[in-house]
């Protein structure tokens, strides 16, 4: 009788052992360690205000700033389009924003 109490013991033992060797595998589709969730709108706005592109079409204008298609009026991080040419926009904090040079020459 102690024989098979020390073998259900044992038995235990093992089994116990396996789960902790279960519970420290890691998921590989979880982020790595230090990860932390970032506010996107914080992001964002931290974010530099890049002008990609600008197209017109008689009297109207449309700009593509940080990836999004913008018009005047529209408002991009905070700041709203005031005015679009063939060579920059104008933002209402005072700010233009202007194509590289190479581009804008015909």
């Amino acid at each position: 009788m102690c024989l098979n109490k020390s073998y259900i013991i044992s038995i235990l033992l093992c089994l116990s052992s396996t789960a902790v060797l279960a519970e420290s595998l890691r998921d590989p589709t979880l982020p790595g360690k230090g990860f932390a969730a970032v506010d996107t709108t914080s992001q964002m706005q931290d974010q530099a205000i890049i002008l990609n592109s600008i197209v017109s079409s008689g009297n109207t204008a449309y700009a593509v700033i940080n990836n999004k298609i913008v018009s005047v009026g529209d408002n991009i991080q905070g700041l709203r389009i005031v005015k679009i040419t063939p060579a920059y926009v104008s933002l209402s904090d005072g700010r233009k924003l202007t194509l590289f040079q190479a581009i804008t020459e015909r």
